[in-house]
């Protein structure tokens, strides 16, 4: 017998497709990827070298299971001086990856049956680490004329006793949506209200291209006490092979998210620690410089796919992806297949034109099909002409 929770668990779809991707590249398919959401960027110089120079003082053994006091301190006052928060070095837990945070959140505020609110569009892992922790996630399905937010209103309509918390991410993957100031504050007073928890992944934080980003934990020491904040910094300095990711929660909380991480991982990679300081500490210049990049990339995209006739898409505010709206496309035939899907969507795509995207069915919108943007702008170019040459039934 194995495990039914194992499997019950479905694997990641936008890793699939990226690794589709990777091996029709290695046997030499004229393929391009818009899968994987990964900047195209090298890791900077000055965190590079803080990783050699860790290595090159001896900085190879085990930490604390938490992470070490160094970055810890970086990653309070982090919050301190960019979210406004307050917390102490002990209230925050390094992880491997962001996406480690939140599964050791998860497990450490979930008991069987408590329900967990996740807005669709969703990023692929939380209904799955949800199921792991032992908890149920409960869909709600946000329009794109709302650009994809939940309103409190959405909440209210599932909130049950077995009610434990509701999951947040603005900047949105895989929407790039943004939550507005006045928008998180009417959601931070119903979850105060009802005394649910918050999972506010802002690992997107950064990668804003109007306006300022706002946390929700931010407003008062309520709902403050009720939030668990994740982060990292993958998707901010090019570092996502590095796997450094970091959870800010109430001292209860951060001492049992501890005390799972040191059975099950021990500790975050130690050299990589000493480079996520450098990252946090460090100059500023090359994420602005990402960040440029990325709004010129975003705005091509969004204008040339809207050019095109039977797609269309939303101009998102951040992160790094566009959701392309294929809704007038299903149940057409193209090169002897129907669309019935985004999955027959992907596929057909893939195989007839050699552009991989993921099927927005993983993130509970299977009408839209995710583009990333985290790539350079030669390759954006050639898979939107791909785009238009198989609408128009050209290969």
């Amino acid at each position: 017998m194995l495990s039914n929770k194992g499997m019950n668990i479905s694997p990641s779809p936008t890793l699939a497709i990226d690794a589709k991707f990777k091996e029709m590249k290695a046997n030499g398919e004229d393929v391009v990827g818009f899968g994987c959401g990964e900047p195209d960027f090298d890791t900077p110089r000055h965190i590079k070298d803080a990783a050699i120079e860790a290595i090159n003082s001896g900085m190879t053994k085990y930490t604390p299971a938490a992470g070490t006091l160094e970055l810890r301190k970086a990653v309070a006052k982090k919050f301190k001086e960019e979210n406004g928060l307050d917390y102490a070095p002990t209230d925050i837990v390094i992880s491997n990856g962001a996406k480690h945070s939140l599964v050791n959140a998860f497990m450490a505020i979930l008991n069987p049956g408590d329900e967990v609110i996740v807005p669709a569009p969703f990023w692929v892992s939380y209904p799955e680490m949800i199921k792991i922790a032992d908890g149920t996630p409960v869909i709600i399905y946000t329009t794109e004329e709302n650009s994809f937010k939940a309103t409190v209103e959405d909440f209210k309509k599932v909130l049950t006793p077995s009610t434990k918390a509701i999951v947040l991410n603005s900047p949105s993957n895989p929407t790039g949506m943004v939550y507005s100031e006045d928008e998180l504050r009417q959601i931070a007073d119903f979850a105060v209200e009802n005394n649910l928890y918050v999972i506010s992944d802002e690992i997107y934080e950064h990668l804003l291209y109007e306006g300022t980003h706002t946390s929700i934990a931010s407003f008062n020491e309520k709902i403050k006490d009720l939030t668990i904040v994740i982060n990292g910094v993958s998707k901010t300095y090019a570092m996502t092979g590095w796997r450094i990711g970091f959870a800010a929660a109430n001292p209860k909380i951060a001492k049992i998210m501890s005390s799972i991480q040191s059975h099950a991982a021990s500790n975050p990679n130690s050299i990589a620690q000493a480079a996520t300081v450098a990252a946090l500490e460090g100059d500023k210049t090359c994420v602005k410089e990402m960040i440029e990049q990325f709004k010129n990339r975003r705005d091509y995209m969004v204008n040339t796919i809207n050019e095109i006739d039977g797609v269309s898409c939303k101009k998102p505010n951040g992160a790094f992806y566009i959701m392309m709206n294929i809704e007038k496309l299903i149940g057409k035939t193209y090169y002897g297949k129907t669309i019935n899907s985004s999955d027959d969507f992907a596929d057909i795509f893939l195989s007839v034109a050699k552009v991989a995207v993921v099927p927005g069915s993983g993130f509970g919108a299977d009408n839209y099909v995710r583009w990333s943007y985290a790539t350079s702008m030669e390759t954006i170019e050639e898979g939107l002409k791909r785009l238009k040459m198989f609408l128009e039934n050209k290969f």
